[in-house]
């Protein structure tokens, strides 16, 4: 029987792994090829930034380090540790240096530390006093001292994909709770609505343990007390609200159009998903009726990039808002889908001769560019731009 100190200690803390064998996810950064296992492999990680999402495996990393390498591991969360907390360590990691021994320093959630203790650091990191990783869901390059920042390694992590969850999801099980039944789509289920959160999910899993046998997907989302925003982004409710959104705007109905926006964002749906929706629906559905909508649409595609979730929802919802209420033009949708039905017909029409360019002496020996009228300087009125096949065709 396990003592209750361990017993309170979260599912995702207890099944962490301790080497790369057991790590699920960010393919990219750890492949066996890359610098950042080979420097994990061979105990020689530099000053790094870990930037991601939540649950994506930032600290679940550090850990792996902190039991592979021969360095002192020392953890620190921003949010709970201040100066002279650094003080303290930095301290330490100078004495280690007396005896040979190298200081690995770990922040958690660096954002949250004040330029003055990410100053008060800075020096340690400069002369190697100690080895910085900092792990942050925040863009580093606003919310890291840029002298700090330009002395670490920023290595980016994404969110984990459903496959990854998954395996994350079988491995607790099978770690910590060998007996478990629980059939392989809900497993699934779980980690399609976590949102790419291994933190999420594992928290899903141990509630749902406690029901023992009795696990269904029905009670799984009683766990989540989220039934009702519930949102499969790989399947038919994704492309149902999407589509909600869109004849929303189409519509000019606002009201709609911010709750199914918010029905999205609510259920995880990711935001630059819905920006680069929002996009096309300014030049698809708005068009040249408005044509500042694309400059809207795309100023907040750029502020979702640049901020995330939470803080991108109130630019997503403006935008939303304001491409319901502009007035409408498929002018140029319709005109496109005319053009490419008559490329798909007549295939590749020649270009006439007297729009072709004709830098050389041979081109212009061949009629390329005779008789161009060029429209600044003389009248063009009567000049033909299309292909002689598709002479008259209309598609404005």
């Amino acid at each position: 029987m396990k003592n209750n100190n361990t017993n309170n200690i979260p599912l995702a803390d207890k099944i962490r792994p301790d080497d790369m064998t057991e790590f699920f996810g960010q393919e990219e950064l750890l492949g066996q090829k890359s610098f950042l296992y080979s420097a994990i492999q061979n105990d020689r990680v530099p000053s790094m930034i870990f930037w991601g999402p939540p649950g994506c495996g930032k600290t679940t990393l550090a850990h792996i380090i902190a039991e592979s390498t021969d360095a002192e591991f020392i953890q620190l969360s921003a949010v709970a540790s201040g100066k002279k907390d650094l003080l303290q360590v930095l301290e330490k990691a100078k004495n280690n240096l007396l005896q040979n021994k190298k200081t690995i320093l770990f922040i958690d959630e660096i954002h949250r530390w004040t330029k003055t203790q990410q100053d008060a650091l800075l020096p340690a990191v400069e002369k190697g006093i100690v080895t910085l990783i900092g792990a942050t869901t925040e863009n580093p390059s606003f919310e890291v001292n840029s002298a700090l920042l330009s002395r670490a390694r920023v290595f980016v992590f994404k969110k984990l994909e459903t496959e990854d969850l998954e395996k994350i999801l079988t491995r607790a099980i099978k770690k910590n709770y060998p007996g478990l039944q629980i059939k392989k789509d809900i497993i699934k289920f779980i980690a399609n609505f976590s949102n790419g959160d291994a933190r999420s999910a594992l928290n899903t899993l141990e509630a749902a343990a406690g029901q023992k046998n009795n696990i269904t997907i029905e009670s799984i989302k009683q766990i989540l007390q989220k039934s009702h925003l519930l949102y499969d982004k790989n399947g038919e409710e994704h492309y149902n609200i999407i589509s909600a959104l869109h004849k929303s705007m189409r519509g000019g109905d606002a009201n709609a159009a911010v709750y199914w926006l918010a029905r999205m964002l609510e259920g995880g749906e990711d935001p630059l998903y819905i920006a680069r929706r929002l996009v096309r629906f300014a030049s698809e559905d708005v068009g040249l009726a408005n044509n500042t909508a694309l400059l809207v649409a795309n100023a907040v595609y750029d502020a979702c990039h640049k901020l995330g979730m939470p803080e991108c929802s109130v630019h997503l919802a403006q935008c939303v808002i304001y491409l319901a209420k502009s007035k409408k033009d498929v002018t140029a949708y319709l005109a496109y889908s005319k053009a490419k039905e008559d490329v798909d017909r007549y295939g590749n029409l020649g270009v006439p001769l007297h729009i072709r360019n004709a830098p050389t002496k041979l081109m212009k020996d061949l009629d390329y560019g005779k008789n161009y009228k060029y429209t600044p300087l003389e009248d063009s009125s009567g000049q033909k731009y299309l292909p002689e096949e598709l002479t008259g065709r209309k598609y404005v």
